[in-house]
């Protein structure tokens, strides 16, 4: 594998094959670019511009994408690719090389003409940038490109009676004010060309409506139960006449930010500069460690209510969420040698811990956030451990001390005494948590009044995060001198409690919830062994990853449910009810992978062939990080045959945690 992913025309021999891989560029503040690479909308959250208005939330596509014509000796060749109703262009005809490092490059080749065109946003930035290297052939010709403008919240569709704009053109600057939000301005730079009003295209390039692009069909949508039609905003073309043989440079520019001087070229060029420097600063010398690196970068960024780093759970829809910034936190923060954004990030959800729970998910709208979780809190004890395992100076230990602790003392008070969704201690030191229709642990659907999969009494992985949180906050006490008794006995007694109640001796593994048990295998038991704090002896931690194996483990992840159980479900897709259906009944996560590589490692004692076979388990990621979303790993697959991503199409914790693993239990371990 190496670092820069290159594709050619066997990818896409038909459109439908072509919109199969996409590709996305974070800027840091929760916008982002993100197509496929054939160039064409594939679903609703395709632009090249999606801007974060209220970072890192409030997200709105703002400049779909350009479109390109070529015309040469009085024939036309049109590079657009995009499916609409009952027709497509297949402009991926023309289509040399798709080529991804950092950023996206299409080179396309029409008759004796090279066209290269580069998309890089603009980090820390609303800007995205088009980047035209072209090389003409022994013909006068013409490029038009044609800018398509949109305003609206990521996901959702445009009619063509939304589209409407007050418009300003100034010399190579266009000006587009959106009428349902007049307080935005988009700016739009060309470097070249001539700005030729839609209205006065020749004929046999107008369109019926010059000024929208009408009827994209987006087939991802269409899928998953929705129409999946939208309409663009296309209020001018940008002519580039080339003279035969020339070389031609040139840019465009989007912004919803005051627009500046500074060249679309340079833009890129800081983009991969920037990424090259956090693959040098990881210390990684394998490809597939630096690629997960520069994977990890697009879900670490900044939170304007804090002021702080926080994490994106996923692209292209995800915002920040506790439960899943937690278990990412390792991976995406610590592996990277991220120091000081992890600092940023655990300083970030500590503002916000209420009765002793982690903030589960911040809305979109920047709303108050919701609590519904019982593992955030525990998993953020987890965090902090980690931070000091990596860091662990006087300063590091300080930080903590000042910053995070008593709010870490407030969780487990608040764990031990009672708190909100039924989250509390019963007598035999065990936690739990859940009623009715609450959705407390990470497999949380609920459709109206009907809970998929409640899990209300005791979870395993909520009591096995428990010891390790007691565990972690006795070491603590002590290391600040603190009194520590507390967990110390709280731990015995909840060690002893978990080995009488949750082994389940007739499947030789650990019951999913108690005391009301369920025996059905799910991947939640992994952690009872992966964690840096276990209750269970050796022999039960083997027979635990030997069951996981077996009826759980599907190349990119575990199973959500054993395939031998009567409420498997195969397959996730479909509309959102039956997606919803199969979300934690079968379908594979991929990032249970980490946890489960770790404790494979270490029930087998780290052994060569242990070692060998979790670097596999490890590698074949290449192969799904080269489809679906490139340098991306997807939030889940289905769980028959674990193939073509589903859900976000790259996860934080999917990242992060084989990130984590490989470079943590793999590596370090191999020859």
């Amino acid at each position: 594998m190496e670092l820069t992913y290159k594709f050619g025309r066997g990818n896409w021999r038909t459109i439908e094959e072509g919109n199969e891989r996409e590709w996305m560029i974070g800027n840091g503040i929760g916008g982002y670019s993100g197509h496929t690479i054939i160039g064409g909308g594939f679903r609703s959250f395709h632009a090249y511009l999606i801007a974060s208005m209220n970072p890192p939330v409030e997200r709105y596509s703002v400049f779909t994408r350009t479109q390109e014509q070529v015309i040469v000796g009085g024939r036309e060749y049109d590079l657009t690719s995009q499916q609409y109703v009952n027709f497509s262009k297949n402009g991926q005809e023309y289509l040399q090389r798709f080529i991804f490092d950092s950023v996206p490059q299409y080179i396309y080749q029409v008759e004796d003409i090279n066209i290269k065109k580069t998309i890089a946003m603009e980090y820390g930035h609303n800007t995205v940038a088009v980047c035209y290297e072209i090389s003409n052939g022994s013909r006068q010709a013409l490029l038009n490109v044609v800018p398509l403008f949109n305003f609206r919240p990521i996901g959702a569709t445009t009619e063509r009676n939304q589209l409407s704009f007050e418009m300003e053109l100034n010399e190579n600057v266009l000006r587009l004010i959106p009428e349902a939000k007049k307080d935005i301005n988009i700016s739009f730079y060309s470097s070249e060309g001539t700005y030729v009003s839609r209205t006065l295209r020749p004929r046999s390039m107008a369109t019926p409506n010059y000024l929208i692009e009408e009827n994209h069909y987006y087939e991802f949508d269409n899928r998953n139960g929705s129409l999946g039609l939208d309409n663009h905003y296309t209020p001018y073309d940008i002519q580039i006449e080339l003279k035969p043989y020339e070389r031609k440079k040139f840019y465009i520019k989007c912004t919803v930010e005051e627009l500046d001087d500074k060249d679309g070229f340079t833009i890129a060029e800081e983009y991969r500069n920037r990424t090259e420097t956090l693959m040098r600063q990881s210390g990684f010398n394998n490809n597939l460690a630096l690629n997960l690196v520069k994977a990890a970068d697009h879900f670490i960024v900044d939170r304007n209510s804090t002021g702080l780093k926080t994490v994106l759970a996923g692209f292209p829809w995800f915002t920040d969420w506790g439960r899943d910034t937690m278990i990412a936190f390792e991976g995406l923060t610590l592996c990277t040698k991220r120091f000081d954004d992890a600092r940023e990030i655990l300083e970030s959800f500590v503002k916000y811990i209420k009765n002793g729970l982690v903030p589960n998910v911040f809305p979109d709208k920047g709303s108050e956030p919701g609590y519904n979780t019982v593992d955030a809190s525990l998993w953020y004890i987890h965090a902090v451990y980690q931070y000091l395992q990596y860091t662990g100076g006087k300063e590091d230990y300080g930080f903590v001390e000042e910053k995070l602790y008593d709010k870490m003392v407030e969780i487990i008070k608040a764990y031990s005494t009672g708190t909100d969704f039924s989250i509390g201690m019963d007598e035999d030191g065990l936690i739990h948590a859940g009623n009715g229709l609450d959705q407390v642990t990470w497999m949380d659907v609920r459709v109206g009044d009907f809970v998929v999969t409640p899990r209300h009494g005791k979870p395993v992985e909520i009591n096995a995060l428990w010891y390790n949180a007691l565990c972690i906050m006795k070491e603590l006490a002590k290391h600040f001198n603190k009194d520590y008794s507390f967990y110390k006995e709280l731990a015995v007694k909840v060690k002893k409690s978990f080995n009488e109640k949750f082994w389940n001796e007739e499947e030789g593994c650990l019951f999913d919830v108690v005391d009301e048990n369920d025996a059905r295998i799910r991947p939640n038991q992994i952690w009872a062994v992966s964690l840096p704090f276990t209750m269970l002896d050796k022999e039960k931690e083997k027979k635990i990853v030997e069951k996981v194996y077996q009826e759980l483990y599907s190349t990119y992840g575990l199973r959500s449910l054993s395939v031998k159980d009567p409420g498997f479900k195969k397959q996730y897709i479909g509309k959102l009810f039956d997606r919803d259906c199969a979300y934690h009944m079968g379908t594979t996560w991929a990032y249970p992978i980490g946890a489960f590589i770790s404790a494979y490692c270490k029930v087998n004692e780290y052994s060569a062939e242990a070692i060998a076979r979790a670097k596999e388990m490890c590698e074949v990621f290449e192969d799904h990080m080269a489809d679906g979303c490139i340098n991306g790993i997807a939030e889940i697959f289905d769980g028959e045959f674990s193939a073509t991503s589903r859900g976000c199409f790259t996860q934080a914790w999917s990242v992060a945690e084989v990130l984590r693993a490989y470079t943590v239990d793999v590596l370090p371990y191999c020859e």
